[in-house]
């Protein structure tokens, strides 16, 4: 138990500092039989900093837990 609050703790940690992740997909635009044209579109998936300090939270909660139960 103290080891999954330990990972969990970590996350949250991460979560807090890195708030944004960016990927790229491949999108056709033109498709003429052996002439193709495609593009890279990027998107874009953000979150609050609080996500992270609330995991951070929840990790906190499981290593107390952990330590009640002897």
């Amino acid at each position: 138990m103290k080891q999954t609050a330990f990972i969990v703790i970590v996350v949250g940690l991460i979560l807090t500092f890195v708030t944004a992740f960016t990927f790229f997909t491949k999108e056709k635009v033109v498709d003429l039989g052996q002439l193709q044209i495609s593009r890279e579109k990027p998107h874009y998936l953000n979150w609050s900093p609080l996500v992270g300090i609330a995991v951070i939270g929840l990790g906190g909660a499981l290593f107390w837990q952990s330590y009640r139960k002897g």
